[in-house]
């Protein structure tokens, strides 16, 4: 699990050490004990040699992606008893059963509240019915409608989000919803606890959840009370415990804010001082947001509520909370927030990327922190640049996490030899999580493009088709470009076979990381 970047206030690094160690001497007992008792026994080395056969054989069967398989295989033939250990605690969804119904249960009672109006989809077919479909794939699939009557505005600055969501929070007047990955108690958010705190007095619902991971090195416990005390009712989602749990792997890393269920603002920002540039860990921090008003802000209240209700189940009727929304939008667009889970089969986030990657016709522009992409995405976008279209993907010049950002490059020479150009972001890190196709679609949100987004966590985005934003969106990565340094010339060239090796190496465990 990968953390975000901790800072000099007071926080729980200590608890994340001692659940770390309590871990590690739990899976280190576990296979000393196997190890034991395969010496012991020759019959049950035998017996560990044909589990791990077994395994490996319904591991090649599973209908998943190549790269999982490749990686599982190859740690349980080089490690067996550790590879086995890991892959009974990881490797396999039937351990996270109980977490999975749960979120059924659920999502039984709060996705039936938002169908899909047949009207806005028949209108979306007489427009495109290629992005019909993909629109009718999102909601069969997701369960999550594609809307009209939804004005959009995008943000390229985090810091133009924020003070555009401040503004709104101060005019909320039933309740706010707000759940962030990562929450940093330092100057950015004492604004909005300020904001949060008045809205409370006055009466209006406040409700708060975070990531325990994701927050884990910005605040300690004490942060629940403290937000108490201002009315804010806060809860913290899948708490890091001194225990082996699968579901621990399984991060909250939306970014979703709603009010009066009127209002909504997501994107790539947590709420924590770098992503506004007010510290600059790793250069200028670049990071995107959208703001939604009217019928579509519904989907992101349902997907509040069910993450919220995931932690502790309070909500009996939501109706209260999806508000129709009586003004008609100046938008003549089609806006369809969708939400990602790991609890299931189906990978939305991915599918919604490769569907844009196909339908491309002249252009697709993709800003990722992290490129770490199957081998059917790779071939996607090869593909798409083949048959003339302008792929362009810009990834960080400053990196955040050196490793991770290792197996980020050691695509480029793939995807630049099937035609892909890259482009790196020399005034710092961007974190935006944004794709553009023809000037026409885009999806901006928090999925990266890599395996812990597309796979292990719970994600959201919006997809959008004709909306006026969409342009902007054009230009700011038109300005990412101006800004970056394109270094497809430089892997167009031959590597070093110790770097062959090292990204190879690299890459053949990057599925499990």
């Amino acid at each position: 699990m990968r953390t975000e970047q901790k800072s000099g206030v007071k926080n729980s690094i200590g608890r994340l050490i001692f659940v770390g160690l309590s871990v590690l001497l739990q899976a280190a007992w576990i296979v000393v004990l196997f190890v034991r008792l395969n010496e012991y026994s020759e019959l049950i080395n035998l017996f560990t040699a044909l589990i791990g056969a077994a395994v490996i054989l319904r591991i090649c069967v599973r209908s998943e992606n190549t790269a999982f398989k490749l990686s599982w295989v190859i740690l349980i033939l080089l490690f067996p008893l550790m590879g086995l250990c890991i892959y009974a605690l990881f490797g396999h969804k039937d351990a996270n059963r109980g977490m999975r119904m749960r979120f059924e249960r659920i999502d039984a009672k709060l996705l039936p509240e938002i169908p899909q109006e047949k009207a806005v989809m028949e209108q979306l077919e007489e427009t495109d019915f290629y992005f019909a479909n993909q629109s009718r794939y999102v909601y069969d699939y997701g369960k999550y409608p594609v809307y009209r009557n939804t004005d959009v505005r995008f943000y390229a600055e985090a810091s133009d989000g924020f003070e555009a969501q401040l503004k709104a929070l101060a005019e909320a007047q039933h309740f706010i919803f707000m759940e962030y990955h990562a929450i940093e108690e330092a100057e950015a958010f004492a604004r909005l606890k300020a904001v949060l705190a008045e809205r409370a007095a006055a009466g209006v619902e406040v409700r708060l959840l975070y990531d325990d991971v994701g927050s884990i090195g910005f605040i300690d416990p004490g942060f629940i009370g403290r937000m108490k005390e201002v009315g804010v009712d806060c809860r913290v989602f899948n708490l890091v415990l001194p225990f082996l749990n699968i579901f621990m792997n399984n991060r909250d890393h939306r970014k979703i804010t709603v009010i009066d269920g009127k209002v909504g603002f997501t994107g790539g920002y947590n709420l924590a001082d770098e992503y506004f540039n007010i510290t600059h860990p790793y250069g200028y921090w670049k990071d995107t947001g959208v703001r939604l008003e009217g019928d579509a802000v519904r989907s992101l209240t349902v997907m509040f509520l069910e993450m919220w209700n995931a932690v502790g189940r309070t909500d009996e009727d939501i109706s209260g909370y999806l508000p129709r929304f009586a003004k008609a939008a100046a938008e003549n667009g089609y806006v369809q927030p969708y939400a990602d889970s790991p609890l299931d089969d189906e990978y939305v986030g991915e599918n919604v990327y490769l569907n844009l990657i196909k339908g491309a016709k002249h252009l697709l522009y993709i800003a990722t922190p992290y490129l770490i992409i199957s081998d059917d995405m790779t071939r996607e976008l090869c593909m798409a640049a083949k048959r003339g279209v302008d792929v362009r993907i810009a990834t960080p010049g400053i990196p955040d996490k050196k490793l991770i950002y290792k197996i980020t490059r050691s695509y480029y020479a793939g995807l630049v030899q099937g035609g892909v150009r890259i482009y790196e972001y020399t005034p710092g890190f961007i974190h935006q999580k944004q794709a553009l196709c023809d000037d026409c679609a885009a999806a901006v949100g928090t999925i990266n493009f890599d395996y812990r987004s597309l796979y292990h966590h719970f994600e959201n985005g919006v997809l959008l088709y004709g909306c006026a934003a969409i342009r902007d969106i054009g230009r700011d990565f038109e300005q990412i470009f101006a800004a970056s340094r394109e270094v497809t010339g430089q892997y167009r060239e031959g590597r070093s076979a110790v770097l062959r090796l090292t990204q190879c190496l690299l890459r053949l465990f990057a599925p499990l990381l």
